[in-house]
């Protein structure tokens, strides 16, 4: 395996599923968490949910919670999870940090899809070898509580610019021949993760059931990538240059 020298974690992965999720943008890898953790964030998650103040939110397709890395003794620990940074560095093939984590919570019956888009495209970065996500199921996600669906063989696609999440045709509008591909969609178990390409389209379903969608996300960039000059809630207010590296404090190499 080529990212190898990368990392030193008993969670190893074979060489198929890493050429796999290469191929094909995304990765599905069960039963990364145990049952007991898996409680223990949910509880965490919901508490956060329950004493938010309101950092970010996206009508009514999802509540997001972002950096609860800073706010969360319990949520620190899985966004610092190192099995979940080892996995990532080794599909991603070079060095990472952390861009930020998020909770990202459906509502029972919340009527609203996350309609299909890229995440980098939001995001203000250069010169990045890779990015990826972790998301997290701490609740069964089945098809009717909105687990999500990918695209595949499209991360090379960085000519499409940033999606309307509650336009249902969006991204078919701005990249017409993705109407015809091939559309996988992954049910996940409790503790279960998917990992996809920063520009994997993806969308996931409206909760359809009277149970919460409890999901974190911990997202991982390219360790030397640069900063764009743009703006996002995590770089606002630092006094960053453009071309200018992400500093560690704020954007922790991981795995430590």
């Amino acid at each position: 395996m080529a990212s190898a020298d990368l990392v030193s974690t008993p969670f190893r992965l074979d060489d198929d599923l890493v050429s796999s999720y290469r191929r094909d943008g995304f990765a599905h890898i069960p039963s990364v968490l145990t049952a007991e953790e898996v409680e223990r964030y949910r509880d965490a998650a919901a508490r956060r949910y329950d004493a938010d103040t309101g950092l970010a939110y996206a009508g009514n397709i999802f509540r997001q919670i972002i950096q609860v890395w800073k706010t969360d003794d319990v949520l620190r620990a899985l966004t610092f999870n190192a099995d979940l940074a080892s996995i990532a560095t080794q599909l991603a093939g070079v060095p990472l940090r952390l861009w930020h984590d998020q909770l990202l919570v459906k509502a029972p019956h919340n009527g609203a899809k996350t309609e299909y888009h890229q995440d980098a495209p939001y995001w203000p970065h250069e010169n990045s070898r890779h990015s990826l996500s972790a998301w997290i199921a701490l609740t069964d996600v089945t098809v009717e509580r909105g687990c999500m669906t990918f695209i595949p063989a499209q991360q090379d696609r960085h000519d499409i610019r940033a999606i309307d999440l509650t336009g249902g045709t969006d991204l078919f509008t701005a990249a017409p021949d993705l109407v015809w591909e091939q559309r996988v969609t992954i049910p996940l178990r409790a503790g279960d993760v998917t990992f996809h390409n920063g520009y994997t389209p993806h969308t996931a379903n409206a909760n359809d059931t009277d149970e919460f969608r409890w999901a974190q996300v911990n997202i991982y960039v390219d360790r030397d990538l640069t900063f764009s000059g743009g703006e996002h809630p995590v770089t606002d207010g630092l006094g960053l240059a453009r071309g200018e590296r992400l500093p560690d404090a704020e954007f922790p190499p991981l795995p430590r």
